[in-house]
């Protein structure tokens, strides 16, 4: 540029001082920063944050700190961007705990700290699972006359409700509605599908009410997402008065609408309403499609009607549908808890003919009921054509060989099943270890027992209540 009597202006400073950044030559980029201002040019706020980036990435969280110092001293304010960069960078460099304390700090020392900036510390909480911080955050914004929006909202109550602290989510989310706030819709269903699994039917109930009131329900897409969670929560008369108010409103239900109601109440055994559905489907010009039929056949497996599931399955083909490995896995499960494995297996082999990839799923429903049945070898010789297919076996897989071979006293090979389950990427559970437990403690091998539960002890797995093979006075510091 000299060359051609050309002066490097701030653009191109800045431009080559984002390039060495983005490739990790920091100090490079300062040595051009100290150029530029020694020619007179200024650096601005994209100058500095290029460089807060950079040294977060590059692992110097302590430099980056110290651009922002500087920031400060050329009275240069940081933007949002700025803010974002240092915030990441300093929870992607410190543990969680300090970065939290950190940047704490750091934002008490700024008098206006953008909103935006306070959003991405508590999108940085929530993805940590720090609970008690995330509270704490609040608060101090609270008393800086921070006030969440809506969206921030919804990062704290999902962030509570995981760490079990749902009084607390709700005064927050009380406290927002009384400032005149508008929760999102999802918010609302996130704090009362916790409510009602902590048997607080009223304070669900209020929520829900006033989410109603609040006329959030605007499209059938939301009335969709209310009716599925009514059903979820076993609350069917709910949906269907929500199904109901929805065409009042003037909002016409879609396949969608009439599928989640055939799956919420089949899936209970319900087959009355489904089918009583399933004709409101028809007379709405609706075609019934995989997930109409699957749900109808899973009721009627549900309901024990064997027989009018496999014509239901005929009926769908009838209908131009063809099965997928969800309605073969349904009709599978079914014939084997009936104990019927000739036809399990029949059905099995048809669904390979017809080109469905049998999944983890398929193969459990068959190898599960073999190993309840102790015909533990035929469960072996699928588990081998499984791993044939490339279908790596679950957790349910082992413990189904695990507990069968404790019941035949073949404990040694129980424990061989632990050793390739987790040589296989696949941690043993507490009823893994159990099994084999108590298979030792029923033997009478008492000290063996224990030594296994020690060793569940070290590896971090717990049991939900005391083992009698712990009532041993060389157990008593477990």
């Amino acid at each position: 540029m000299a060359s051609d009597n050309c002066s490097a202006d701030q653009l191109t400073y800045n431009a080559l001082i984002h390039g060495l950044c983005k490739s990790g030559i920091v100090e490079e980029a300062l040595r051009l920063l100290k150029q530029m201002q020694n020619l007179g040019l200024k650096a601005n706020v994209f100058t500095y944050t290029m460089l807060v980036d950079g040294f977060c990435h590059a692992k110097k969280v302590d430099d980056a700190f110290k651009v922002l110092e500087t920031m400060r001293n050329r009275n240069v304010p940081p933007n949002n961007v700025t803010f974002r960069s240092l915030i990441h960078g300093t929870f992607l460099c410190l543990e969680v705990h300090n970065a939290y304390e950190r940047l704490f700090r750091f934002f008490e020392q700024y008098l206006i700290v953008p909103m935006n900036a306070c959003s991405t510390m508590l999108y940085c909480l929530a993805k940590n699972n720090m609970v008690k911080e995330a509270a704490e955050f609040v608060e101090w914004m609270k008393k800086k006359d921070y006030f969440l929006d809506a969206a921030m909202l919804s990062l704290v109550v999902a962030c509570m409700v995981k760490g079990s602290r749902l009084a607390e989510a709700c005064n927050i989310f009380d406290g927002f509605v009384a400032r005149g706030g508008k929760p999102a819709f999802n918010t609302y269903l996130l704090l009362a599908e916790h409510l009602l699994k902590d048997s607080k039917f009223m304070d669900a109930r209020r929520y829900l009410n006033e989410m109603l009131s609040d006329s959030l329900l605007c499209s059938v897409e939301s009335y969709n997402v209310l009716i599925d969670f009514f059903l979820k929560a076993e609350m069917r008369e709910e949906a269907m008065r929500i199904f109901s108010k929805m065409s009042k409103m003037g909002f016409s239900p879609n396949l969608v609408t009439f599928n989640i109601l055939i799956s919420g109440h089949s899936h209970v055994g319900d087959v009355k309403m489904s089918k009583n559905i399933l004709k409101m489907l028809l007379e709405h010009g609706f075609k019934p499609d995989i997930f109409t039929f699957s749900s109808i056949i899973d009721g009627l497996c549900r309901a024990h009607h064997l027989e009018d599931a496999f014509n239901c399955l005929d009926e769908m083909v009838e209908w131009g549908v063809t099965p997928n490995i969800v309605t073969y896995n349904i009709l599978m499960r079914s014939l084997c808890v009936m104990g019927d494995f000739h036809r399990s297996i029949n059905l099995f082999k048809k669904m390979k003919e017809e080109g469905i990839t049998p999944d983890v799923l398929s193969f459990n429903a068959l190898i599960i009921s073999f190993c309840k049945r102790d015909k533990i070898d035929r469960a072996q010789n699928l588990f081998y054509s499984m791993v044939r297919f490339g279908v790596s076996p679950d957790m349910y897989t082992y413990n189904a060989f695990i507990e069968a071979l404790c019941h035949s006293k073949r404990i040694e090979e129980a424990k061989n099943v632990i050793l390739v389950m987790e040589a296989n990427g696949c941690n043993a559970n507490a009823y893994s270890y159990k099994c084999i437990a108590d298979a030792l403690y029923q033997l009478g091998s008492t000290d063996e027992a224990y030594q296994l539960l020690s060793e569940c002890k070290r590896k971090g797995v717990h049991f939900a209540d005391h083992h009698p093979a712990l009532s041993t006075n060389r157990a008593a510091n477990f």
